[in-house]
């Protein structure tokens, strides 16, 4: 790895390809990953936590040595419960080390199905009858955690689980706190084991099933499309997240000394790889920083503190973190061991961008990503040109193309330069399809590239332009509009934290560009100032947003993406609820996922009236969105 060049330009990674991947010396499976590099420096540390990101805490902390020897005994207790390759064992948890020695433990003995633990419990056992699970791990109850209440609450659904194991994170408290804790909480939860006491009981030094892993087993479960709806598993081999890991060092040059901080959470590809495995491969110390990672508000308050006390080398985050640290005073804080930082998931603003580097002096890489493609596939080269508002070139090993599709998404040819198209990936990190072969017809294009459903386009020099998402673009008459322009002009408002725009229906055009804005603490703005800021600054006069919606906070994924979906039910629900007013004041609409029309506008009416319902019907004809009338019992 250290003889490969450093990326600069794009003819680099063609450098680094001209040994191809089946020609590197990589392992074949995650745990031999670890395995080779606590063999090389077993005293190294590899894994630390904060508990509560004051700044001022001692972490725990594992070498390499014992972090490879928890996450054998997490396999060999998995497998005396029952676990084989090709079962699976679901996590609920938050940021811990067990949860590490789950994922990769987990991969050993057979495959992590990761969850969501925000999800609500129907949609939990979903995802553990999709996953075909037959041992869960969660937290025993903890002040303050829900995940008990939600495992208890859906157990009788799940007569498949062989076990439930139960992480006590009072085990994390120091005394007298810990005894204090486990005699006011009483018994152990009926039914349940102790993850700790369980894997205890089992050897560090080998894997009882002498099971040999092949890089195209699958190893993990990602869950990924939304929080609602049929669930759709992506399938990771260990291939693929091995090869992951070392592209993306090969991007980061993670290395002994580096310190990675995780405040993603362990359930998303991000936390996993870009500050877990890729770390791991290169022999640097990952910081779990506190259960909740970025979203516990001690943390972001002391995050520069927190940089400082731990010599932080790189952390990894999303736009809308990036907007809340601003918000952080940087001064007087040693930042001198901070390299750069990554946003991923969703694009960055470049003025954003622009404000958080003034603010900080740190560099800002951004990348681009999924989970279909095992986390990332595009970066901005650190040790070369970075273009702000691009997501970089693609990464060594991981191929990318724009594709030019028909109105029913097949193929018609490459893109020319520039030209926008489809953003397609194919390579030795990118999924062979979902779990569920349902989810599966249309994704392939031209062959074996996966279509991301992402739009983008591909300059003179290989960096990639992300320029909306298809399902995202707002159409005004069958011109398309590019939202990220809109957002773009309103994040250089003064007051504005955060800005995203959806369409809201139009009998005329379709659709109508509008947009949703949170203000940053203690700012104001008023709409028609939003608005007049809006017109000043976007180029393009079809673009210009008809309102601008100011709202608490603008919804989001649980790793801290824009949730557009909820403001496109919002735009339709506010336009149907105004069209509607004038009819009967009690009337109520409500938007909703719909498996066939995509979303649907349900309409509750106080009464059976016919002529009401007839009524609400022609006034909601010339929608594209259709309706339903619900009458009040």
């Amino acid at each position: 790895m250290s003889t490969a060049p450093l990326i600069r330009t794009l003819q680099d990674i063609e450098q680094i390809e001209a040994v191809a991947l089946s020609e590197r010396d990589l392992p074949p499976s995650t745990f031999e990953l670890i395995r080779r590099t606590a063999s090389a420096q077993p005293d190294a540390p590899a894994l630390s936590f904060i508990l509560q990101g004051s700044g001022e805490e001692t972490p725990l902390r594992l070498s390499y040595a014992e972090l490879l020897g928890k996450l054998t005994q997490t396999a060999n207790a998995f497998h005396r419960l029952g676990l084989r390759p090709g079962k699976a064992v679901s996590f609920l948890l938050p940021n811990l080390p067990q949860t590490h020695y789950t994922i990769w433990g987990g991969e050993a003995a057979g495959i992590v199905n990761a969850i969501n633990p925000l999800l609500d419990p129907e949609h939990i056992a979903e995802l553990i009858h999709a996953s075909d699970s037959e041992l869960l791990v969660t937290l025993a109850p903890f002040p303050g955690t829900d995940l008990w209440d939600k495992v208890q609450a859906l157990r009788g659904q799940l007569p498949e689980l062989k076990a439930i194991l139960c992480v006590d994170m009072a085990n994390l408290l120091p005394e007298p706190q810990r005894s204090a804790l486990k005699a006011q909480r009483g018994a152990w939860p009926e039914g349940a084991l102790d993850f700790d006491e369980t894997i205890a009981a089992c050897p560090n030094d080998h894997l009882e099933s002498g099971r040999i892993i092949a890089a195209n087993d699958v190893a993990s479960y990602f869950h990924t499309g939304g929080t609602t709806g049929t669930p759709k598993l992506a399938p990771h081999s260990h291939g693929n997240e091995v090869a992951m890991a070392y592209s993306m060092n090969l991007v980061t040059r993670f290395g002994p000394g580096d310190v990675t901080l995780c405040g993603l959470p362990l359930f998303h590809v991000n936390g996993v790889v870009v500050t877990g495995l890729a770390a791991f491969i290169g022999g640097a110390e990952v910081l779990l920083a506190t259960p909740q990672g970025y979203r516990n508000t001690t943390l972001i308050g002391n995050f520069w503190k927190v940089i400082e006390r731990h010599r932080v080398s790189f952390f990894s985050g999303v736009p809308t973190i990036y907007a809340g640290l601003l918000q952080v005073p940087s001064e007087g804080h040693d930042l001198s061991s901070l390299k750069y930082a990554l946003c991923g998931a969703a694009p960055m603003p470049v003025e954003l961008i622009r404000q958080f580097e003034a603010k900080t002096g740190l560099t800002l890489i951004e990348g681009y990503g999924l989970t279909e493609g095992t986390c990332g596939s595009c970066a901005n080269p650190p040790a070369g040109e970075r273009r702000p508002g691009s997501i970089g070139l693609r990464m060594p090993y991981c191929e990318v193309r724009i594709k030019v599709l028909d109105d029913q998404g097949r193929y018609l040819r490459d893109a020319a330069q520039n030209e926008i198209g489809n953003l397609c990936i194919r390579g030795a990190t990118v999924f062979k399809g979902y779990l569920q072969t349902s989810k599966n017809a249309g994704i392939w294009v031209d062959g074996d590239w996966f279509n991301t459903g992402d739009l983008g386009r591909v300059d003179a020099d290989g960096y990639i332009w992300l320029t909306g998402r298809s399902k995202d673009l707002i159409i005004r008459g069958g011109h398309n509009i590019d939202p990220q322009m809109i957002e773009e002009a309103l994040h250089k408002h003064p007051a504005v934290a955060m800005a995203a725009a959806v369409g809201k229906p139009d009998e005329k055009a379709g659709e109508l560009p509008v947009v949703y804005v949170q203000l940053k603490p203690g700012n104001q703005a008023s709409e028609a100032e939003l608005l007049e800021h809006a017109a000043a600054h976007i180029p393009e006069r079809a673009a210009i947003p008809k309102n601008a919606w100011i709202v608490d906070a603008i919804p989001l994924t649980a790793v801290g993406k824009t949730f557009k979906p909820a403001l496109r039910f919002d735009a339709i629900a506010r336009v149907y609820q105004s069209d509607l007013a004038a009819l009967h004041p009690a009337i109520r609409v409500e938007v909703l996922s719909d498996d066939q029309a995509g979303q649907l506008a349900h309409v509750h009416v106080p009464n059976q009236d016919e002529a009401l319902a007839s009524a609400i019907g022609e006034r909601l004809a010339g929608y594209a969105v259709g309706h339903r009338i619900h009458f009040a019992p």
